[in-house]
């Protein structure tokens, strides 16, 4: 009696935290909802934001800066967090790995302002201007350890004795890695990927030092470029009303983008059934 009582207590516990952790997700999915999503149109998606003073506009530059930034840092992060994952895990010796772990988890941990400093510093001040690459750059550093750390425990999944058995027939090191390690870990590999881009789609300080922003069409990567976070930040503490209404709208864009991505992306690597 004791123990099923003692068991239907913490499976109780359990149901509701797990419970709370998804009602906080839908909390702000309803409340961005609630607050954004009558100003969200056609026309909010497509058009360029108006002068300051008027009402209207959209955001279409912000959602195709963000987009280019995101792209530069995940071209620039994702592989060197995977390649960098990959050596820990089939290739380095105990003190290294030590090593490099320690300092990736220190990088995680550095504040995202310590690191748009960092990114003004080496490539605004350079180059005198602000500019994609830098943001790019700047939120690229912000993935690394993310995508380092997650895809390390994904490889590590994969079990010794599929390697074993692609070293019995004669494959070398390389080819088995290729060919068998990675794709069964490939699945983890992308939601780690995901998650480190969920880590930067939202990040603001980093690109006040390096993107900064433009209220117009930036026809390449070298110059000052809009971006959700940005825009949403301006909005934000703006003092028009018709602001806080818009950057309401593109916070609840900014999240769908997030979580339509993480649907399409599982959706196009799911298990394949005979």
């Amino acid at each position: 009696m004791r123990r099923r009582i003692t068991n239907y207590f913490i499976f109780s516990l359990t149901s509701l935290c797990a419970l709370l952790a998804v009602s906080v997700l839908l909390f702000i999915l309803g409340y961005l909802l609630w607050h954004g999503g009558r100003s969200i149109n056609w026309a909010f998606l497509t058009q360029l934001p108006k002068p300051v003073g008027e009402s209207g506009g959209g955001i279409a530059n912000a959602i195709v800066g963000s987009g280019k930034i995101i792209l530069i840092a995940t071209l620039f992060g994702v592989p060197l967090g995977f390649l960098g994952a990959l050596y820990l895990v089939e290739y380095g010796g105990t003190r290294f790995n030590f090593a490099v772990r320690y300092a990736a988890d220190l990088l995680n941990g550095v504040p995202s302002i310590v690191i748009g400093i960092f990114a003004y510093t080496l490539i605004v001040l350079r180059t005198k201007q602000f500019s994609a690459w830098a943001g790019g750059f700047a939120l690229g550093i912000m993935m690394i350890p993310t995508a380092l750390r997650s895809t390390e425990e994904f490889l590590r999944l994969v079990p010794r004795e599929l390697r074993e058995a692609a070293y019995a027939l004669g494959a070398p090191q390389w080819k088995v890695i290729v060919t068998v390690v990675i794709p069964v870990a490939m699945r983890g590999i992308l939601t780690g990927i995901m998650l480190s881009v969920a880590r930067i789609a939202g990040e603001t300080a980093p690109l006040l030092f390096t993107s900064f922003g433009n209220r117009f069409w930036s026809h390449g990567l070298n110059e000052p470029t809009a971006s959700l976070p940005v825009m949403i930040f301006t909005y934000a503490v703006g003092p028009y009303d018709d602001w806080h209404q818009q950057a309401w709208a593109a916070g609840l864009i900014l999240l769908l983008g997030v979580l339509l991505t993480n649907i399409v992306v599982r959706l196009f690597f799911r298990p394949r059934t005979a």
